[in-house]
């Protein structure tokens, strides 16, 4: 399926890399992923783009057929560790395909489910829910507050330097700093090369207090701006670490409101239409006329959040792959969400061409626009579902 096309131009992997990894933060993933860029090489040129859940076979001779250069996936291709890399084994032979082709693979897993416009948000926005967060929230990225003394000459060239480094950003708004007038004190000592002062001397200076935030990943980078831009040959400064709240915006999983109540079976005939067809079909516990409005959702394998879904207070849960024993046990408590397990592409395919049009819009402002196709291949592993 076509998603956009317009007129070629030069784009690098690297490039769209980059767009990939502004909206869904490689900090987002879950300890165990892989994600970024699995195969390829940053600089290789990119003339048209294919997306599915994915990487099979199937759809690398798809991605191979219609020329794209770049296959973005969901599922990584190589989330369990390989030790050789054998043509004859079917994750070898995949491997080979890619590089013979000269086809890159980006993948965005975990961090696509948790970001903002990810696969959560645009399972939500299927199943027609308003109101969402994340069902499990992540931490905000870890941040610190750095406070440094400098002479009021230089107090613009220390919080430029800083802000280039990093530091200051706060939101949609950059070189956010905070400064406050004070007298520093201070006594050459001997073997010093003072800025200001005379060895031997005590010195009193005008100061200001500066203090700007900053992402705990910039620390190194605004330290080295710090003592590059400071005009003392010691400059004092201190470091803060501060503490992380949940993310109002990101993390697994979403809890979200439907407009008026309906039946579970109401629901879950909702819940079928709004997703692609699969030979799995969708499953329903619960009685099927219980009242449904608050809804939870975990696109992919949802058992480790079903202890979750109950403590949110939501009448539904929706997810894939859930076992037999905790779908039981969690069904048995008095206050237990109903559960609808949906097929695990299925869900997940939702974020695709929600995902094209970005990433067909951003190319498109940025002047390099190329073609965007989105695999239609249902790669679920069942191939039949009999009644």
């Amino acid at each position: 399926m076509r998603e956009g096309a317009g007129p070629m131009s030069e784009l690098s992997v690297a490039a769209v890399a980059s767009l990939l990894e502004e909206w869904f933060p490689p900090r987002l993933a879950e300890s165990w992923d892989v994600v970024g860029l699995t195969v390829g090489a940053p600089g290789d040129p990119v003339s048209r783009i294919a997306l599915a859940v994915e990487p099979t076979a199937a759809v690398l001779a798809e991605s191979a057929a219609a020329g794209a250069d770049l296959l973005i996936t969901h599922h990584p291709l190589l989330l369990r560790g390989i030790d050789r890399v054998r043509f004859d084994s079917p994750k070898g032979a995949l491997i080979e395909g890619f590089i013979r082709h000269r086809i890159a693979l980006f993948v965005a897993h975990t961090n696509a489910d948790a970001g903002v416009g990810g696969v959560g948000d645009c399972l939500a926005d299927a199943l027609g829910l308003s109101g969402c967060r994340p069902l499990e929230p992540a931490p905000a990225q870890r941040s610190d507050k750095l406070v440094t003394f400098v002479p009021e000459s230089h107090v613009d060239a220390v919080i430029d330097a800083l802000a280039d480094a990093g530091a200051g950003r706060i939101g949609t708004y950059e070189r956010c700093a905070f400064g406050a007038a004070g007298t520093g004190t201070f006594r050459p000592a001997r073997g010093s090369d003072p800025y200001l002062g005379t060895v031997g001397r005590v010195e009193q200076v005008a100061e200001v207090r500066v203090e700007l935030v900053l992402p705990r990943d910039r620390r190194s980078a605004a330290i080295a701006a710090l003592l590059g831009a400071h005009p003392y040959e010691v400059p004092a400064w201190d470091l803060y670490e501060l503490a992380a709240r949940p993310s109002d915006e990101v993390g697994l999983g979403r809890i979200g409101e439907l407009a008026r109540p309906i039946s579970l079976r109401s629901f879950a005939g909702r819940v079928a239409r709004a997703l692609p067809a699969t030979p799995a079909g969708v499953r329903v516990g619960g009685d099927l006329d219980r009242p449904v409005r608050t809804v939870a959702m975990l696109p992919g394998a949802g058992d480790s959040l079903l202890e979750a879904a109950r403590g949110s207070g939501a009448d539904v849960y929706v997810t894939s792959d859930l076992r037999h024993h905790p779908a039981g046990d969690a069904l048995a408590w008095p206050d237990a969400p109903a559960l609808v397990d949906i097929p695990h592409w299925a869900a997940e395919w939702t974020w695709l061409p929600v995902l094209a049009r970005r990433l067909g819009a951003a190319l498109d402002q940025r002047g390099t626009p190329v073609p965007i196709e989105v695999s239609g291949l249902v790669t679920d592993p069942w191939t039949l579902h009999l009644g």
